[in-house]
């Protein structure tokens, strides 16, 4: 909520009141703390959206998202006649200086301004202008306050630097530019003799180094450090020294505690340290607190990088701070938001191209990420000058969090190689430095490589490999799609320290300037696995399964399935004892029964202690009626109850639970057939299905005297076929037409069943048929959909409900992350990281996998098709193109609108097909002499809503009655 008098004025205001006790840091708030907790300050925009008068403008925001001058995306030097936006932006406020303040030491901190700000306060320069945009920096005006009395800042704020390489750095960039005051801003208190700066190294044996600067110290004076956990109890001794001539500056403090808990990202174990400067007497001057964590980080070279001893292999995402309504100011909720959203997904580490909040590196702490913080620079550097000064007041705010193991000097070429040594200067743990996208000093970071990554790297090379980005995301491509083949590829190799994934989340602006509509710019700004208010992509659930730390062995539940299953503990620091485990049993039913999912058992499971890389056995103990069930989930949490992963298996295969589903026959008149020119039709119940004579193609469906749009089809898909001829019978009741074709196709038959129930049997690529024109059968050599199509309205569809994987589309590299299970979803025409106006996940439109059944909503009744043959894809219709998209964003559908499928395309990222894994290339057939062919048998209901006068089916009693492995059951 926008608020004039906010909580700084409140505390300013209780400051007055009270006499300052001597050890305290007073913080003032001068800003509110992020987006949504704000405090009015008076502007003038110089340029743009209202400009050229004084208003009003809440602090922490960027302008532009409060209406002010004008957005820009910073790859505007690509665009013809593009030029940056260059407005400047005035701001002012008047706050209280109480008497008790004189004496003390007062700062005003800036967490973040873009780009430069000049600082006055009383009219007075603060101090020279700040020059780039993510960096805190302060400015000490003890001297310049009316004490007592009102005192007035003013910060001229300039979007557009006075330095160049500040502009190349920051401004020329793969990114949305900004301009304002959009971090908090608040004065700090400081007694006058004081402990101005804290850098620790604290490693995981419990010894520590803290290194202080001290301000008005004095030799004789004492400096004591203690320590206590963040949360619970613990007892340490005190540690201290006397400050002798050399150290009233600077010191090094060391100790060793004996008990602590290590961090890591799996116990992210936190200490608070407080440090207090005591004169000769023992009275207190001044006590500072500083959150810390034990562990110890260090690179080995040519063999990897090692987190308390331990090697350690990063899944890691790339993330910008952003949201919709902010830019770059967000808040602490947004932070703590998405460290749990990338905790959620089994990711471990996180890569930031700028310094990020502090809110966010706490959450790192607290929840137990791995940080890559890194110097902003994007292709190009920052001069030595104004980069040394920004490379210190980044690694001076960061350099206690645990967190943080790695510090980046800039992004693919933006780095400056005479700032290299000074991370070391101002870092007591000596970090290793990377350059991204570089092989550089041991470690390459090669961005976007191909599944076989070249000679020298990975293949046969002997540096680190850890790619700083991979997997692109751009719409629905990379992320999820390939993840499993690159990981399982990259994480056996002993030289493997990991990998980043771009991007966090979409990275869409709220543009006031359009009417608060959302703006990617395209498809240049990231393109993440959530959408821009954290919407959940198929991807997010992908990279969950693929990066869970338990992994199951492939499985195939059978009859001869006793509960077992193979699992590997992939996590780098926790015995699998520490985990817990439960497991549900659902009965799915057919739509003919009401197509409702139910849970029939369910119950925990011991998991067996594997330590990290171990491999063993789980077992479930069976409930009798286990196989009369459809579907097993296990569900495993992590040592604080949080869950890491839900797995699924059907426990009958298609072919059975169709033989148990179907309903049974019951009294109808037998169904028939009757000829009308150059069309078949095949009668039962009320049903007309009628076949052209010519082309062997379902024509027409009629139903209760009224047509339905489904038809022409089936069109064979990734294949040649000729139609030769057909024939009709009538066999047991059932009414047969059977099309017989050249090519591909050996035969389709048809069955109308008395109950109006269709059957469609297709036998495909069958050898000893002897089909003509076999050898010239399929339409390429690669197929990247193999099965059949046919036409149905979109206009006309409204939802679907189906058995089978879901509740998300999937792609042949990216099926990993859907359960087997009952899903519903409604219509959508959502794409991926473009449709910001309505973002309605999961897409409708797309491959969905594993079918057993599907009953598609439409306007003119349901209809529901039943699969006979496993391992089937559904297609419903084509996902719509990007309108931005520069480059085709999906691979190209089957003809028609619904499709049954034995093989799909795999989505690239904006790598081609060709250098991603196995998963993602397009598929083969060979048959040879002696085959049995191909089979596909599905049967449609088209009966929904027609009057229903014959007997009631008989169910069988007990559906263990019907498990016998018969393949057809009708």
């Amino acid at each position: 909520m926008k608020r004039v008098i906010g909580i700084a004025c409140l505390l300013a205001l209780l400051a007055g009141m009270r006499e300052m006790t001597a050890q305290e840091t007073l913080r003032v708030m001068l800003s509110g703390s992020g987006l949504g907790d704000e405090v009015e300050w008076d502007f003038f925009c110089t340029a743009g959206a209202r400009s050229g008068n004084w208003e009003k403008i809440v602090v922490p925001a960027q302008w532009e998202l409060q209406g002010f001058g004008e957005y820009t995306y910073g790859r505007w030097y690509k665009e013809k006649g593009g030029r940056p936006s260059t407005e400047e932006g005035i701001y002012r406020r008047s706050f209280h200086a109480p008497a008790a303040w004189k004496g003390q030491r007062v700062h005003i901190v800036f967490e973040g301004v873009m780009t430069d700000a000049a600082v006055s306060i009383n009219d007075r320069p603060a101090g020279e202008t700040h020059r780039g945009g993510f960096y805190r920096f302060a400015y000490e005006i003890s001297d310049k306050l009316h004490y007592d009395g009102e005192n007035t800042i003013e910060v001229k704020v300039s979007k557009h630097s006075a330095n160049p390489s500040v502009n190349a750095a920051e401004r020329r960039a793969d990114w949305w530019l900004f301009g304002g005051i959009y971090r908090p801003v608040y004065l700090e208190i400081l007694p006058p003799a004081s402990i101005d700066h804290v850098a620790v190294d604290a490693r995981h044996d419990g010894s520590v180094a803290i290194r202080t600067t001290l301000r008005g110290a004095q030799t004789g004076q004492r400096l004591r450090a203690t320590i206590r956990p963040l949360v619970g109890q613990g007892t340490f001794d005190t540690a201290g020294m006397q400050l002798a001539h050399g150290d009233v500056r600077r010191t090094v403090l060391s100790h060793a505690w004996k008990g602590v808990r290590p961090w890591n990202p799996e116990d992210p174990n936190l200490y608070v340290l407080t440090l207090s400067l005591e004169d000769e007497r023992g009275k207190l001057l001044h006590v500072r607190e500083e959150r810390i964590g034990f562990r110890t980080v260090e690179f080995r070279r040519a063999d990897g990088i090692y987190v308390n001893d331990v090697k350690i292999q990063m899944k890691g995402i790339n993330r910008h701070s952003f949201w919709p309504d902010g830019g770059r100011c967000t808040n602490c909720a947004i932070s703590v938001q998405d460290a749990f959203l990338i905790k959620e997904m089994n990711i471990n580490a996180v890569r930031s191209h700028y310094p990020p909040d502090t809110h966010f590196l706490d959450a790192c702490d607290s929840l137990g990420l791995f940080v890559i913080d890194e110097l902003a620079g994007w292709q190009n550097a920052y001069d030595a000058r104004v980069g040394a000064r920004l490379q210190q007041e980044m690694v001076d705010r960061d350099v206690n969090h645990p967190s943080v193991i790695l510090w980046s000097n800039g992004n693919e070429g933006g780095w400056n190689v005479a700032l290299d040594a000074g991370f070391a200067e101002h870092d007591p743990q000596r970090r290793h430095v990377i350059h991204p996208w570089a092989d550089f000093d041991g470690i390459d970071t090669h961005h976007y490589p191909a599944y076989l990554t070249g000679v020298v790297r990975l293949a046969n090379g002997y540096d680190v490999f850890m790619p700083t980005e991979f997997m692109h995301g751009c719409y629905d491509q990379g992320h999820g799609a390939g993840l499993e083949d690159f990981w399982d590829r990259y994480k056996v190799h002993p030289l493997f320290a990991g990998a980043f994934m771009w991007d966090f989340s979409d990275n869409a602006v709220k543009r006031t300037d359009r009417g608060d509509t959302l703006d990617s710019a395209g498809e240049l700004a990231a393109d993440g696995i959530l959408g821009p208010y954290r919407e959940k992509e198929g991807s997010y659930y992908t990279v969950r399964e693929v990066w869970a730390p338990v992994q199951f062995a492939p499985l195939y539940i059978t009859p001869s399935f006793r509960g077992d299953f193979y699992i590997t503990n992939e996590y780098l620091y926790t015995n699998l004892s520490r985990c817990s485990a439960r497991y549900k049993l659902f009965r799915v039913d057919s739509p003919w029964r009401g197509g409702e999912q139910r849970e029939v058992h369910a119950g925990e499971i011991t998991l067996p202690s594997l330590d990290p890389g171990e491999r063993g056995k789980l077992h479930l103990s069976l409930p009798e009626d286990f196989f009369e069930a459809d579907v097993l989930e296990i569900t495993a949490y992590d040592p604080y109850g949080r869950e890491i992963c839900t797995w699924s298996w059907p426990v009958a295969y298609a072919g059975e639970y169709a033989t148990t589903h179907l309903p049974p026959p019951r009294g109808e008149a037998p169904a028939s057939y009757r000829e009308e020119g150059d069309r078949v039709l095949l009668l039962a119940r009320g049903m007309e299905i009628t076949f052209d004579k010519g082309t062997g193609m379902m024509a027409r469906v009629v139903r209760d005297g009224q047509s339905l749009s489904f038809g022409n089809g089936p069109v064979p898909v990734g294949m040649n076929a000729v139609f030769k001829s057909y024939r009709m019978r009538i066999e047991g009741g059932d009414a047969l037409f059977t099309a017989r074709y050249a090519g591909a196709i050996d035969s389709i038959q048809w069955r109308l069943t008395p109950a109006g129930l269709l059957k469609m049997s297709a036998v495909m690529l069958d050898r000893a048929s002897g089909g003509e024109g076999f050898d010239a059968a399929l339409t390429e050599e690669n197929i990247y959909n193999f099965g059949f199509s046919f036409d149905f309205p979109e206009e006309r569809v409204t939802g679907m409900t189906w058995f089978g994987r879901g509740p998300y589309r999937v792609w042949k590299n990216r099926i990993k992350g859907t359960r087997h299970g009952r899903w519903t979803k409604g219509y959508n025409n959502t794409m991926t990281g473009a449709s910001f106006e309505n973002l309605v996940y999961p897409e409708f439109k797309g491959y969905h996998a594993n079918l057993y059944w599907a009953t598609l909503e439409t306007r003119e009744g349901d209809f529901t098709v039943m699969s006979e043959s496993d391992g089937l894809f559904l297609r419903v219709f084509t996902p719509a193109e990007p309108a931005a998209s520069r480059d085709r964003a999906l691979p190209p559908f089957p003809p028609g609108d619904i499709s049954f499928l034995y093989d799909i395309p795999g989505m690239r990222d904006f790598k081609p097909l060709s250098q991603h894994g196995p998963s993602a290339q397009p598929g083969s057939i060979r048959v040879k002499k002696g085959d049995e062919g191909i089979v596909m048998t599905l049967w449609f209901d088209f009966t929904a809503g027609m009057a229903d006068e014959s007997p009631a089916p008989r169910w069988p009693d007990a559906r263990v009655e019907a498990r016998p492995w018969t393949r057809w059951w009708w």
